[in-house]
């Protein structure tokens, strides 16, 4: 990319925008726009092939059946693994946090090949939906404040050796093992099972993706007025449920 613009991509919004994912893209593209960034962004349908010349890609989460036509199109299409070869960034919600991961258990109840992005399979909970309000500390690794969220899958997702978890959980069920973690990531390629949408959540998340991108360690400020307050009411109502 060049010093003052940004590619994103925009992965199958026919398929993986059920829950306002969609959310997230727009917020990468203002908090960019607001650094004085040429944004250029492409919304890439399921029949229409992956650019390998993004920056940044998002992907959205979505029903089990959406997810099993997105997950055997983007293997075929093998565009956006040959992205993060040349180093693009990958961030990922739910259903395509799954489908980054080596398998999971698709509409049919089969396993599912993934794109296997991350070191982690995800199989089918069997006890109750982890629905509701999400708290969680980022790992320090990364150097954010903490996340905030809302979570919606019968989803359980292992975490193999070459996985860093991205949170430890607070309040909530996170990735469903137990273990108290909150998606994975590692390198330039990040998974939450996190929605709200996540970004307008945490938007040092979309900074953090503009900065690698850019290759660089700050970025110049920009208003938080908006999201500040929308953290911290998000944070006071999972906190007051922990109560």
């Amino acid at each position: 990319m060049s010093d003052n613009s940004l590619r994103l991509v925009w992965i199958y919004p026919d398929l993986l925008s059920t829950y306002g994912d969609q959310g997230n893209a727009l917020v990468v593209e203002r908090r960019a726009r607001q650094r004085g960034l040429d944004v250029q962004r492409l919304d890439v349908r399921s029949d229409q092939q992956i650019p390998t010349s993004g920056d940044i890609y998002l992907i959205g989460g979505g029903e089990d059946r959406p997810q099993r036509l997105a997950a055997e199109r983007l293997i075929r299409d093998g565009g956006l693994d040959r992205a993060v070869s040349n180093g693009a960034i990958v961030f990922s919600v739910c259903a395509g946090y799954q489908i980054l991961g080596h398998e999971f258990i698709n509409d049919l109840g089969e396993r599912q090949q993934g794109l296997g992005l991350l070191d982690v399979v995800s199989t089918r909970g069997e006890g109750e939906r982890c629905v509701g309000d999400v708290l969680a500390d980022i790992d320090p690794k990364l150097g954010l404040p903490p996340l905030t969220g809302f979570e919606n899958h019968q989803g359980v997702t292992h975490l193999g050796q070459t996985a860093r978890p991205f949170a430890k959980v607070r309040f909530g069920n996170g990735n469903g093992v137990g273990d108290g973690y909150e998606g994975a990531w590692n390198d330039t390629v990040f998974g939450t099972y996190m929605h709200g949408p996540v970004m307008a959540r945490n938007p040092h998340i979309a900074d953090l993706l503009i900065k690698l991108a850019l290759d660089v360690n700050a970025l110049p400020p920009a208003d938080d007025t908006w999201y500040e307050a929308l953290r911290q009411e998000r944070i006071a109502a999972a906190t007051a449920q922990t109560a």
